[in-house]
């Protein structure tokens, strides 16, 4: 029981925190196909990360058409990267508190193997938890329909986990997620 209002609680922190970046972001007007809270392998505190079909095509025409990658567009290579998106670590000053949270929590690099893996799963249960609250309240809905938007938690570098909570936050029929599974599931 304790562990689920640990959850719970840092879950309730991370949503205030996501839904004050991504609802000061979706003010811009723009389309977003993808929206994600991502973490390190060491479970440090989440950033977000979006991108809006307006900005891709920005970014596309910005870097270019050709890329480096034989058989790749450059669109192809950053619609589904958090890093690559002008919009990663948007509104990073709302996670202040919840970086406080975080570094107050036991060390995964310090703990024992078991605890380390218990704690690294409670911190991005709390993530998973706190995008679906966003998702209830209708917040990746905002400028387009929600079923046109794939919402995240992700793991860096990529790790299979990141698949499992997707199919958990999305339907799998949806065209969003049809795509990311198809371009960039693990």
């Amino acid at each position: 029981m304790k562990h689920i209002k640990e959850i719970e609680a840092l879950a309730a922190e991370i949503a205030d925190a996501a839904r004050k970046s991504f609802l000061s972001l979706f003010k811009n007007g723009e389309r977003y196909y993808y929206c994600t809270l991502y973490t390190t392998g060491e479970g440090h505190a989440p950033s977000i990360s979006a991108w809006s079909w307006e900005a891709l095509e920005v970014e596309t025409a910005r870097q270019g058409e050709a890329s480096d990658t034989p058989g790749s567009t450059i669109a192809e290579l950053i619609k589904w990267s958090y890093a690559d998106s002008p919009y990663c670590c948007f509104g990073d000053e709302n996670f202040d508190h919840v970086k406080q949270r975080f570094i107050g929590r036991p060390s995964i690099t310090d703990l024992e193997d078991d605890e380390g893996n218990r704690e690294f799963d409670l911190r991005l249960k709390a993530m998973e938890l706190a995008m679906k609250m966003l998702d209830d309240e209708g917040v990746f809905a905002l400028n387009q329909p929600r079923e046109s938007v794939c919402i995240l938690v992700e793991v860096m570098p990529p790790d299979e986990i990141n698949t499992e909570i997707a199919l958990r936050l999305n339907r799998a029929e949806s065209p969003a997620m049809q795509a990311w599974l198809a371009e960039a599931a693990e």
